[in-house]
């Protein structure tokens, strides 16, 4: 099996580096030059596209895509729609966000939910992951959407912040955030390449949504640094974008990827993923 994946970041980078071995050949694309171990590498921008591309997809057996919209539009399919409907690929998985759910008021809700995004970047979202599915159903393309919750791990997690003196224990009472480690991740993407479903959409998320401050609260304890003082939602020192996260409150459920998929997590709460990661 061919894997080519659009858009090598964190997430995606991890899930090559643990699933390699399963796969014949990986080519991935990154917005800069670069060489990785077991991977081809293809610039992919807004201002450069690789022309070997076409070829690559044209020998794709699972596509993943984990590239956000771009003025509205998917990159990928914008570029490739017509390459990727007429290849070979039988998997193709689009990582979203649980952002387009938007503001539940703290309820729990699962895929069942219909979208609610509140703002520009999670509508644009919406529609990525409308325009996937839609070529999936139009080519009979097992097609799925996962959609992220706030993603954790090995150099991105509470204690690099605690560390780097920038971590704040922000108190909102009643605001939650779900939360994922990235192994656990991967772990959803290989199950679901198993067991393939066109036009599935998974909630990619641990057992307990959490208020933030008790997260770095146990983060601080583990590492034995300093707890960060307590900062009023309403004086804290936030960006547009961190500020935004704090206007939706929800809580998701995880029950498909582990029913469907056969997934068990091995982060099920912050607790057991910071312990791996002190």
């Amino acid at each position: 099996m061919n894997l080519f994946v659009f858009g090598l970041g964190y997430t995606a980078g991890r899930f090559v580096a643990r699933e390699r071995a399963r796969f014949h050949g990986v080519t991935a694309t990154r917005q800069t030059p670069g060489t990785l171990d077991g991977v081809s590498v293809r610039v992919f921008s807004p201002g450069e596209t690789d022309p070997r591309i076409a070829e690559d997809l044209a020998r794709a057996d699972a596509i993943l895509v984990s590239i956000p919209p771009d003025s509205g539009a998917d990159p990928a399919l914008a570029a490739f729609d017509d390459v990727i409907a007429a290849g070979p690929a039988r998997w193709i998985g689009y990582l979203s966000t649980i952002g387009v759910y938007g503001d539940q008021g703290g309820a729990w809700i699962d895929e069942a939910t219909p979208p609610g995004p509140t703002h520009p970047r999670t509508r644009d979202r919406v529609a990525a992951e409308d325009a996937w599915l839609a070529l999936g159903a139009r080519t009979g393309k097992a097609v799925q959407v996962f959609r992220l919750s706030g993603i954790y791990g090995p150099g991105r997690n509470a204690f690099e912040k605690l560390r780097q003196g920038k971590a704040q224990r922000i108190v909102k009472p009643g605001q939650v955030f779900n939360r994922i480690h990235v192994d656990d991740i991967a772990r959803t993407l290989a199950a679901s390449l198993d067991r393939p479903r066109p036009g599935a959409i998974y909630n990619v998320t641990d057992d307990e949504p959490a208020p933030p401050q008790d997260v770095t609260a146990f983060a601080a304890e583990l590492a034995g640094l300093p707890l960060p003082p307590a900062v009023d939602f309403d004086t804290a020192t936030l960006s547009p974008m961190a500020r935004s996260f704090y206007g939706e409150n929800k809580r998701v459920r995880n029950r498909l990827i582990r029913e469907e998929l056969g997934v068990r997590l091995a982060y099920p709460t912050y607790r057991e993923g910071l312990r791996a990661l002190v």
